[in-house]
């Protein structure tokens, strides 16, 4: 909880306040630009924020695509300069945030969750959008080259993106970041059926501990990706004028694509909550297999300890004839050995008919 907490001002401090309360080392911010149509395409790396104004004012298509970690400055000079909401600059700057779809000054605003697999972690990493007219911007806090699949597209004019408007882009963009899930979810399936088989064939300590990180991992996937497919029922539902009737048909996949990780991530959530039946049954199992075996080695040696308790008594036989008068035989300490063997393989012969071993 206290993590979560440190993304929020304090009490009493103004809506729409940029300031950052840092949860990691922040990373540098990288501006790229691309303007097109279906004829051409400028890229412009490191590109200003007034570079971003002039583009925008152009009838063609313009994206402008923000990674890193912007500066508070940086970020309040884009916003002015492109016309961006502070409410949603707030969001934008103090990551984290639940995704969700809202309107601002005729601008459309999406916060959508990117799932990453990295170094046998799972964690999520923000995707903040904005849709107005014939522009989009676009800010990802993880690494520049997540998008690089869409900008391919663009460069190389595979498909019509670039004859569509910018509510295709977006689209497209909302495609990438929901289909990151499924190799996420892939790996984690592999995850979870091999410490399955491991569970299975030796229930250890660090299964248990392997099995938490699993739930806490689908937990933390579960909480920000079910959200996402309220933000595509709204854009399929809702009156948005800024996405035409041909690219709601293309959302509707996407939504489609959530109904799909949402199923995945319960059926994984249902495998892991009886995984750990499992490990306790298996652990139940060897204790009650090491128990049978005690037991088993105490049975046997029943007889051979009452016989040498029986003849450990001291008993002077002189005293009369039942006091012990096979203490003075010749064989009397054979015989005894003969009977402690006896009743020992007697014994097992039982517990092998029993198939107790």
């Amino acid at each position: 909880m206290a993590t979560l907490m440190k993304r929020y001002h304090p009490p009493g401090t103004p809506p729409g306040t940029l300031t950052r309360r840092e949860r990691h080392k922040p990373t540098a911010p990288r501006t790229l630009l691309l303007d097109y149509d279906a004829s051409r395409l400028e890229e412009i790396a490191l590109a200003t924020p007034a570079q971003c104004a002039e583009a925008r004012e152009r009838p063609s298509t313009t994206w402008i695509h923000v990674s890193g970690h912007p500066e508070v400055e940086q970020l309040r000079e884009l916003g002015t300069a492109l016309g961006l909401h502070p409410l949603a600059l707030e969001d934008v700057l103090n990551t984290g945030q639940r995704p969700k779809c809202e309107r601002f000054d005729g601008q459309l605003f999406v916060i959508v969750s990117l799932p990453v697999a990295a170094g046998g972690t799972i964690r999520t990493e923000q995707v903040s959008l904005f849709l107005s007219g014939n522009f989009i911007v676009s800010f990802h806090e993880g690494s520049f080259d997540t998008f690089e699949p869409v900008r391919k597209r663009l460069r190389d004019g595979v498909g019509n993106l670039r004859a569509r408007k910018a509510d295709a882009l977006l689209y497209a963009l909302l495609d990438l970041v929901i289909d990151h899930g499924f190799p996420v979810l892939e790996q984690l399936g592999e995850q979870i059926e091999a410490l399955e088989s491991e569970i299975l064939r030796t229930a250890e300590r660090e299964n248990l501990k392997t099995l938490h990180r699993l739930k806490r991992g689908l937990l933390m996937l579960r909480r920000m990706l079910w959200p996402q497919r309220e933000v595509l029922n709204a854009l399929l539902t809702e009156q948005q004028s800024l996405i035409s009737e041909s690219t709601r048909i293309y959302l509707r996949d996407c939504y489609d694509h959530t109904i799909q990780i949402m199923d995945l991530l319960e059926t994984y959530r249902d495998m892991t909550a009886s995984m750990l039946d499992v490990y306790l049954s298996s652990v139940s199992n060897r204790l009650n297999e090491t128990m049978r075996v005690l037991t088993v080695i105490a049975t046997i040696f029943i007889p051979p300890t009452f016989l040498a308790s029986v003849y450990g008594m001291n008993f002077d036989r002189a005293a009369g004839p039942w006091s012990m008068p096979e203490l003075g035989s010749p064989y009397g300490y054979p015989v005894t050995l003969a009977v402690m063997m006896l009743s020992i393989v007697g014994l097992l012969l039982y517990f092998r008919r029993k198939q107790w071993f």
